[in-house]
């Protein structure tokens, strides 16, 4: 009887558990490719390791041995699924990519786990993508009323039915003819039976970047999985920028009409992994700066800063430095909390936030603080943490945003709520510390964003980063739209994707 209570608790908190997710910012995706190595697999496999802050809901890994294609799809962590040699064994060939997936809003699924494999008319193809497809569900409509069939969810499928429909002779034009149809923000490593390929969208909106290791040119999400393998990073990926590999050498070819560069600026605040270089500097010290001037717009007395762990720690210890302040753990996280908890199928997740922080109780105790965190969402969570650190004994909780409010949803890739449910859209400053139960709440403003990142503020308006969640403006039109302004996905179900 106690057994069946608390499954039924558990599956009464079931309804809580996507609020709960959506609360913080979810990438979509990682890609990995290493080409005319031995050891191809393996390395993927360490790569996407290194990469699986950018999803954990599924892996995979196609190779190449010079004849026949190879797949191995699981879900769950790369590490438990490719760290064993038995599914290394099955990967041979000197060529292959990987993809760590974190669905935006689509089914977790075994049949939406990336790399795609496709037979084509001119040898295989299989392909990684980050990102997602704005005008997905027009093409998939129009390929199926000319007869494709669909065997996935997933936006990614779109791409490689637009490649096999194609009408070009060589394989490389086949992609750009599929390129010159699809619009959004993405990142693509395609791997046939004699290229291996990256692609980055006009904008540059989703980051890849090319390594190499010794006579091994390798695609990579982030350079931090570059140094894992003990690579060497060459260079990004350009905007609108086709890279190939053939034969050991690097070509490119730039087909798009010239764009001005727009990287998502959530790589900078809280994708991309700490240690990853982006233009030049370490994301680390991108979230120190955005401390810096969070502090420099809204010091306040206060007995020490508690940063969110972990996403707000480099911008925390920013905060502290420039305020002369103390820098104090407030909230510890519990490190060892496991898949078993935090998969979005598991219904235990909603137990809340307990489950991944504790206060350190003592030292809040009668103490005013500032609590740091990268970005605020839905709200629910800081509510959550506010509460916690009021219930330890804290006597002030002033809460320090060090991004601008985000106001509007993304449509390239990112898991985020819809318009409605963004709290600052909704909600005026007062409101939202209301809702939150702080006793002040501050965001940093769209020019201290900009300064924090090294950009220079040009004719009053900011169009050097994808900053369209705190501005509006979207670089990609989004087209497949509902009425409240969400991006219709995919789905064979109910209107979902993945990527």
């Amino acid at each position: 009887m106690k057994s069946f209570l608390v499954i039924k608790t558990l599956l009464t908190q079931k309804k809580k558990l996507k609020k709960f997710r959506l609360d913080k910012l979810r990438e979509e995706c990682g890609v990995f490719g290493v080409s005319n190595h031995p050891d191809a697999s393996a390395l993927v496999a360490l790569g996407l390791h290194a990469l699986q802050h950018r999803g954990q809901e599924g892996c995979g890994i196609v190779s190449f041995d010079g004849k026949t294609f190879h797949s191995e799809k699981r879900q769950g962590l790369v590490g438990d699924n490719f760290n064993k040699g038995d599914a290394i064994k099955k990967l041979p060939g000197s060529f292959a990519i990987g993809h760590n997936r974190y669905s935006t809003t689509g089914e977790t699924s075994l049949r939406n786990i990336q790399p795609f494999f496709a037979d084509l008319f001119g040898g295989g193809l299989s392909i990684s993508h980050n990102g997602n497809l704005t005008n997905a569900i027009s093409l998939r409509e129009e390929l199926v009323r000319e007869g494709a069939i669909f065997r996935t969810t997933s936006d990614t499928e779109t791409i490689v039915q637009l490649i096999a429909k194609s009408k070009r002779q060589k394989i490389i034009d086949k992609i750009i003819d599929a390129l010159f149809q699809i619009q959004g923000g993405y990142s693509l490593v395609i791997m046939t039976n004699k290229k291996m390929i990256g692609v980055r969208d006009p904008f540059g909106i989703r980051p890849l970047v090319i390594g190499k290791l010794k006579e091994s040119y390798i695609f990579s999400s982030e350079t931090c999985a570059l140094d894992l393998v003990g690579a060497k990073y060459i260079r990004d990926v350009k905007n609108g920028e086709i890279v190939l590999i053939e034969n050991g050498k690097l070509s490119s070819i730039s087909p798009f009409p010239k764009q001005k560069a727009r990287p998502c600026v959530f790589e900078y605040i809280y994708f991309a992994r700490p240690d990853s270089i982006i233009n030049n500097k370490c994301a680390y010290e991108y979230r120190k700066n955005l401390g810096e001037e969070l502090a420099k717009e809204s010091d306040i007395n206060a007995d020490f800063v508690v940063p969110v762990p972990d996403s707000g720690v480099p911008a925390a210890m920013g905060y502290a430095y420039q305020a002369k302040k103390k820098f104090e753990l407030g909230l510890i996280r519990n490190h060892y909390v496991g898949r078993t908890f935090i998969e979005p199928a598991q219904n235990i997740r909603s137990l809340g936030v307990k489950l991944k922080l504790n206060p350190t109780k003592t030292m809040l105790k009668d103490k005013s603080v500032i609590l740091i965190d990268d970005s605020l969402v839905r709200g629910t969570t800081c509510h959550k943490i506010v509460k916690m650190l009021y219930d330890a004994g804290a006597k002030e909780v002033h809460v320090r945003i060090a991004s601008p409010e985000i106001i509007y949803p993304d449509f390239y890739g990112i898991d985020m709520p819809t318009k409605k449910e963004l709290l600052a859209h909704k909600k005026s400053n007062e409101e939202m510390c209301s809702y939150i139960n702080a006793k002040s709440l501050k965001f940093l403003s769209l020019e201290g964003l900009y300064k924090a990142l090294g950009y220079e503020k040009r004719n009053n308006t900011y169009p050097q980063l994808s900053d369209h969640y705190f501005t509006g403006d979207y670089p990609v039109k989004p087209s497949d739209t509902l009425g409240e302004g969400k991006v219709t996905q995919l789905s064979l179900l109910s209107s979902k994707s993945n990527s």
